[in-house]
C-alpha cells in the first residue's frame, strides 16, 4: 500500500502533536514542514525528523508528493491556507478555529462539499475512549432523557500578569478567545456526546487583567520560560480571560458552562456532568481514565476505561489494556486516524470524524456567545 505524505503548516505547541498523532498511523509519512521563513523551518524540520522544509507554506502546497495538509498555524491564517490547500486537491486538517467568522467558514465548509478532498477538524476532545463511551451510553438511552449540561474547561497558563501569547491578540485569534480556544472543545464534545443542539446562549464576559506584560522576546505556548523585567511591554488587552454561559438545548434541555485561562492549578481541565431521567454521568480530562455513573437508587460507581467493560462500538478508541492510562495524545491519535480511515476509504461525507462543517458550527457558537455578552441578552445560535 502506497504511503499517504503529510505536509505540517506550523510548528508551535500543537504542530508537533499532529505530527506524532499521523506518525502513529500506518502507511503515513511526515515528509514536509514550513514556517514563517527557511531558517526556522529547517531548524524545527531538523528537531523533528522530517525531510523537506519551506519558508513560505505556498512552496509546501506546491509540492506534488504531498496528499494531505495539517494547518497548524495562528487563527487569522486558517481561512486562506484551507482555501488554497482545498482548490490545490490536497486533503485538509484544520485546528480550530476553522476560520475568523462564520462568513469565511461558511465559504470553506461550500468548497469542501465542491471538492473530492476530505476537509476535516482536529476537534480531539471526542475521541477520549470513555466520552465515545458516554456517547454509545446516550445513543442506547442509558441515561434517558436528558436534563441538564453543566461544565468547564479551565487552564492557567495565562494566569499570570507575564503570560503572554499572539492569542491574546484579535487581529490573530478573532474576536473570542478563551471561548474560541477551548470553549469549542467542550461544546464540541456535549454536542457530539448528546445529539443535542445549542439553540441560545446567555453569556458573561471577564478580562481580569486588562493590561499584560509582552515580551520582547519568543516564548513558546507552555514552554514554562520566563524573562527578565526589561524583556516586556505593557499591551491593553481585550479579550476574555474567562466566561460563563448559559445554555438552552433543542430537547428543552438546560445547562451552564465557564471557561477560564486564570484558573490556578487546571492545567488543560475540561469537564462535564450530564443529568439524564435514569442515571448521571461526569468525565474529567485530567482523570481521563475514569468515569463518574451516579444512581438515585443504588451505589454511584467509577467505570475504569477498560475495552472490555466498554460497548464494543466503543473499543476501536482503546489502544491498550485496561490499567494502561490514555490521554491527550491518543485522543489525537484516534482523530487523526478517523480522517485518514476515510481518507483511504475517499469518503467525505462520513460522519466518524470532525469535518469542516463542525468547524462552522464552533464559528458559530462563538458568534452567538460574544454577540450574548455584548448585548448582555439571550442569543439564538444561527446556522
Amino acid at each position: 500500500m502506497d504511503k499517504i505524505k503529510v505536509g505540517i503548516i506550523g510548528t508551535g505547541f500543537i504542530g508537533p502533536v499532529h505530527v506524532e498523532a499521523v506518525r502513529r498511523q500506518p502507511d503515513t509519512e511526515v515528509v514536509a514542514l514550513s514556517e514563517i521563513n527557511a531558517e526556522l523551518a529547517r531548524k524545527k524540520a531538523d528537531e523533528l525528523g522530517i525531510e523537506k522544509a519551506y519558508g513560505d507554506y505556498k512552496e509546501l502546497l506546491a509540492d506534488k508528493e504531498i496528499d494531505v495538509i495539517h494547518i497548524c498555524t495562528p487563527n487569522h491564517l486558517h481561512y486562506e491556507i484551507a482555501k488554497e490547500a482545498v482548490l490545490s486537491g490536497k486533503h485538509v486538517v484544520c485546528e480550530k478555529p476553522l476560520a475568523m467568522n462564520t462568513t469565511e467558514g461558511k465559504e470553506l465548509t461550500e468548497l469542501a462539499k465542491k471538492n473530492n478532498v476530505i476537509c476535516a477538524m482536529h476537534l480531539n476532545c471526542r475521541a477520549y475512549p470513555l466520552i465515545q463511551q458516554v456517547k454509545e451510553m446516550v445513543a442506547r438511552g442509558d441515561l434517558g432523557t436528558i436534563f441538564a449540561v453543566n461544565g468547564s474547561y479551565q487552564q492557567d497558563w495565562l494566569f499570570k500578569e507575564t503570560d503572554y501569547s499572539w492569542r491574546l491578540e484579535k487581529q490573530f485569534s478573532g474576536e473570542s478567545r478563551a471561548i474560541a480556544d477551548i470553549g469549542t472543545h467542550w461544546f464540541d464534545t456535549i454536542e457530539t456526546v448528546t445529539g443535542l443542539k445549542t439553540e441560545k446562549v446567555c453569556a458573561d464576559f471577564a478580562t481580569f487583567y486588562k493590561t499584560r506584560k509582552k515580551p520582547l522576546k519568543p516564548v513558546e505556548t507552555y514552554s514554562g520560560k520566563t524573562l527578565e523585567p526589561s524583556d516586556y511591554e505593557d499591551v491593553p488587552i481585550d479579550t476574555e480571560d474567562y466566561a460563563t454561559v448559559l445554555i438552552k438545548f433543542n430537547n428543552g434541555a438546560h445547562g451552564s458552562f465557564t471557561v477560564n485561562q486564570v484558573a490556578a492549578g487546571r492545567k488543560n481541565r475540561l469537564y462535564f456532568e450530564i443529568y439524564g431521567s435514569k442515571c448521571a454521568v461526569a468525565f474529567d480530562s485530567e482523570e481521563p481514565n475514569q468515569l463518574w455513573i451516579g444512581n438515585r437508587d443504588g451505589n454511584n460507581e467509577i467505570m475504569m476505561k477498560d475495552p472490555s467493560l466498554l460497548y464494543p462500538e466503543v473499543r476501536e478508541y482503546n489502544s491498550y489494556p485496561g490499567g494502561h492510562t490514555e490521554g491527550f495524545a491518543d485522543a489525537s491519535k484516534h482523530t487523526i486516524r478517523k480522517i485518514y480511515e476515510a481518507i483511504r476509504a475517499g469518503k467525505a461525507a462520513d460522519t466518524d470524524y470532525p469535518q469542516f462543517a463542525d468547524g462552522y458550527r464552533e464559528l458559530a457558537l462563538c458568534e452567538a456567545i460574544v454577540k450574548s455578552a455584548e448585548k448582555e441578552a439571550w442569543v439564538k445560535i444561527e446556522d
